[in-house]
């Protein structure tokens, strides 16, 4: 069975020191171990961004994707090998801005898949712009004056499209961060787990202080019950989306690659897909 150091390889991150996608990488990895996977059985599929450099990190079959297009990967991934544990990672900017609309539908699609987005509510790697989850009035380079738009409500957003997981954590909170990833992991169906992951660097306002300050931990209300959808939605608007934890589960509804009648049980990666020379002209003659 692989252990944590099966999941680590040596390439050296090359996050700013004190970024909390480290820690990110750390539970990914400890996540893996902890359910039983092993390096050969699990497939990280990463965006563009500072987050996007995780694929690298884990010994794993990884795909350094393209900007907000790590989510058409991952599913098609799934789709061919689903006997492969696929994890999708990103930025909040990756995930919530360009690639915002492959996340609406991979969530009410509900295909088999983790998707990790690390949320410092910033542009790290250019340099520290606004971000889609950038409070109303925040400074940056590309807003001096303050932006003049709502931050997006990730949380929201995947509730009303239909999630049935929807997580959230603190990169600070390894232990609860692991054991979120682990539950996301085991869901059969669509996973969202985001990550308070401050950027040290470009973003001085949403501090690991001004987290700890701010955030409700879900683990210390007893009698909340992650399976009530109107109580998730309810407590989402009451914390302004400021808590962490499962916030979310439906175990009901079927994973989308179950619900299709003519769905091979096995992947396309194990069929054997050989066709004769006369078939393929066939093919070829009925698309034109």
């Amino acid at each position: 069975m692989a252990t944590l150091k099966d999941f680590r390889n040596n390439v050296k991150p090359n996050w700013c020191p004190g970024c909390g996608d480290f820690s990110v990488q750390a539970a990914i990895q400890r996540a893996a171990a902890n359910v039983g996977l092993e390096p050969e059985g699990l497939a990280v599929v990463s965006g563009i961004g500072c987050s996007g450099r995780i694929s690298g990190y884990i010994n794993a079959y990884g795909f350094h994707g393209i900007h907000g297009r790590s989510l058409p990967i991952a599913q098609g991934v799934k789709m061919a090998n689903r006997d492969l544990t696929v994890i999708a990672s990103g930025g909040d900017g990756d995930g919530f801005a360009i690639g915002m609309g492959h996340t609406v539908h991979a969530i009410r699609r509900n295909i088999d898949v983790t998707y990790i987005v690390m949320d410092n509510q910033i542009y790290g790697l250019t340099k520290g712009q606004a971000s889609p989850r950038s409070a109303e009035g925040f400074k940056t380079k590309s807003t001096p004056l303050g932006t003049i738009e709502s931050a997006i409500s990730p949380l929201e957003v995947a509730m009303a499209a239909g999630a049935t997981f929807v997580a959230q954590s603190f990169s600070s909170n390894l232990k609860q961060l692991t054991a979120v990833i682990e539950a996301g992991l085991n869901h059969k169906g669509f996973s969202l787990i985001n990550v308070f992951s401050p950027c040290v660097t470009f973003n001085k306002v949403n501090t690991y202080d001004w987290f700890k300050e701010n955030i409700v931990d879900l683990d210390e209300i007893p009698d909340y019950d992650y399976t009530n959808r109107v109580m998730a939605m309810t407590k989402i608007m009451e914390t302004n989306s400021m808590l962490t934890g499962i916030i979310y589960q439906n175990k009901e509804k079927r994973s989308y690659e179950d619900s299709i009648p003519t769905f091979a049980k096995e992947g396309l990666a194990k069929q054997d897909l050989h066709i004769s020379e006369a078939d393929f002209n066939k093919m070829l003659t009925e698309f034109k």
